[in-house]
């Protein structure tokens, strides 16, 4: 058996287009143009990175974009202060501080000041407790992206068993959450649980979100299960730097039914999620209906 490839760059820019084209007819029918504000404190080369794409992609679907990038000394006071301007702000309609923050600064104090309605994230605690109950909310990107793939590949999902390996805040707790907003039969597993391997293989659905290389292997994957990694790691192989995920994707693809690469899979799902929660929000904060097929 040779797995399907999902492909998330094909698919992220399906994502886009789709962004784009709601974002022209708000523009034309409303007068609205949805607007993300992105906050980066310090000079993090890999933030650096992730806020000049998200810059481009806000641009390039039609919205508008606003960057605020401060000092690595800026005072939590200043933060704050900057973050409750762009609450107050209604030409912003999404809000996203870019993590990691310096040392000096409490994350979770400045994200739980973000306007809930504008988390674009989905990293509010009012988030969190609303996904949790099955409560419309913002969800967070990544998970979303996943979810999103999981449904175009299988249609419904309800009644499928899936395995979610992690449990960070960020990925795998909501990751469960909208698995089982879809009905699947959901378990968490993380690198502590015992008999990981026979966990995993009972697995429809495996979603990879551990933070280790290559820990999830072919002989831990059924055969004809779906296998989405989450993972992003970079390795030293041959004296060569290689992006590899929390999937040993030789291996697993020679099991799995359909599988997302490293990289090209879930990545590039993650800005075009990011995107549609903007959409959303702006949809929401006016009092318009929701854009089908871009929300959990």
């Amino acid at each position: 058996m040779t797995a399907t490839v999902i492909d998330g760059k094909a698919f992220a820019a399906k994502v886009r287009a789709q962004v784009a084209a709601h974002v022209a007819r708000l523009a034309e029918e409303q007068g609205l143009q949805p607007g993300l504000a992105v906050v980066l404190v310090g000079e993090d080369p890999a933030s650096q990175v992730y806020v000049r794409n998200k810059h481009a992609s806000t641009v390039e679907v039609g919205m508008a974009s606003f960057e605020h990038r401060l000092p690595a000394e800026t005072s939590e006071a200043d933060l704050l202060a900057l973050v409750k301007s762009l609450n107050a702000d209604p030409t912003v309609h999404g809000i996203l501080v870019q993590l990691p923050l310096p040392g000096h600064l409490n994350s979770e104090l400045i994200i739980n000041t973000i306007d809930p309605a504008k988390d674009v994230d989905g990293f509010h605690i009012s988030n969190v407790g609303l996904l949790g109950t099955g409560q419309k909310s913002m969800v967070p990107c990544t998970p979303l992206g996943c979810l999103m793939m999981l449904r175009d590949h299988h249609g419904k999902l309800a009644g499928l068993n899936a395995v979610v390996v992690g449990r960070s805040n960020i990925v795998g707790k909501p990751m469960a959450q909208l698995l089982l907003g879809d009905s699947c039969t959901v378990t968490i597993a993380h690198s502590r649980t015992k008999d990981l391997a026979e966990v995993c293989k009972r697995a429809d659905i495996l979603v990879a979100a551990v933070g280790r290389p290559e820990m999830i292997t072919g002989d831990m994957v059924k055969p004809g299960a779906t296998v989405i990694d989450v993972g992003i790691n970079r390795i030293e192989r041959d004296g060569k730097a290689k992006l590899v995920g929390d999937v040993h994707y030789a291996s697993a693809a020679a099991v799995a039914g359909a599988i997302t690469p490293v990289p090209g899979g879930v990545g590039p799902m993650t800005i075009a999620c990011l995107l549609a929660n903007t959409l959303t929000a702006c949809c929401r904060a006016n009092g318009l209906p929701e854009p089908e097929g871009l929300t959990a």
